[in-house]
């Protein structure tokens, strides 16, 4: 097929991608062509009878080729979509998912402009962080994470929307030592290595694993940041935590039992599943 219109190179790359693939992404082909030329849906809409040229029709079989064999998108593209902005993302750092984005969407409605101190745990790609700062400009955030790769690539983030981070590289709270924030968030590894053969083969060999997995059943990081919550919050401080779907109890009890006159709240996510614990301290 010589430069084919933006149809039929879709109607190719559908019958190239796997019929799982096709069943649960009908959109895939048409959101691989967006996101490699960057063109809104508007744009793409406007040049479905037009043709590609040889480069993008090279370019969208190398991409379609290279996801058919099960990369992730993302990563082949280099971007993901995260809370309306899209974020560049390598394999160094872990695919941000739609999930958080309801995190994101607790901390803003808990809290208004009034300027926080706020705190990212095991930034990744910066997502959060981001989010947070573009959203509320007058808060001071801070984004740290224990790979040093992944900070840059949110660094990179950060830079393209221009918005200050003071990016730390650490594990959890060490490169925080002796600070106090008024929020805390964090999106940790809390898949149990149990769990690993449901996972889908596309994360496991792509995405890092040090940000995937945590001993102890999932909970080994919870345990930790449990721990050291209570020297890091202001007196009327409150944190924030991505969990995972059946970890809900489990997690809320570590932190009740940490801090024991902290009110702790489970929240779900929109398909009703537990994914998200709140930390709210009060001092005397």
């Amino acid at each position: 097929m010589d430069k084919p219109t933006l149809l039929e190179a879709q109607q190719w790359a559908s019958s190239c991608l796997n019929v799982k693939a096709a069943t649960t992404a009908p959109d895939l082909p048409a959101t691989i062509m967006m996101d490699l030329f960057n063109w809104s849906r508007t744009q793409y809409l406007m040049r479905l009878r037009e043709h590609l040229t040889t480069k993008q029709w090279q370019a969208y079989q190398r991409v379609v080729t290279r996801i058919a064999a099960g990369e992730p998108e993302q990563y082949v593209i280099g971007t993901a979509q995260f809370y309306g902005h899209s974020f560049k993302v390598t394999p160094d750092v872990l695919i941000p998912r739609q999930e958080t984005e309801e995190l994101v969407d607790w901390v803003l409605s808990d809290h208004d402009e009034t300027p926080q101190r706020v705190l990212d745990i095991g930034t990744g790609s910066g997502v959060l962080a981001i989010s947070l700062a573009l959203n509320r400009p007058q808060w001071q955030v801070t984004g740290t994470d224990i790979s040093q790769a992944a900070v840059q690539v949110a660094q990179q983030n950060a830079d393209q929307f221009g918005v200050k981070i003071d990016w730390k590289i650490g594990d959890l709270y060490a490169p925080v030592a002796g600070e106090r924030f008024d929020l805390i968030i964090s999106n940790p590894p809390y898949i149990s290595e149990a769990e690993r053969p449901l996972m889908d083969d596309n994360v496991l060999d792509y995405e890092p694993h040090q940000a995937l997995f945590a001993a102890h059943n999932g909970l080994a990081l919870y345990e930790r940041l449990a721990a050291g919550l209570a020297e890091h919050l202001t007196a009327n401080g409150n944190a924030y935590f991505e969990i995972g779907f059946a970890q809900g109890a489990a997690v809320k009890r570590l932190f009740k039992a940490a801090m024991p006159m902290a009110e702790v709240t489970l929240k779900q996510d929109i398909n009703g599943h537990d994914r998200m614990i709140r930390v709210r301290l009060t001092r005397k």
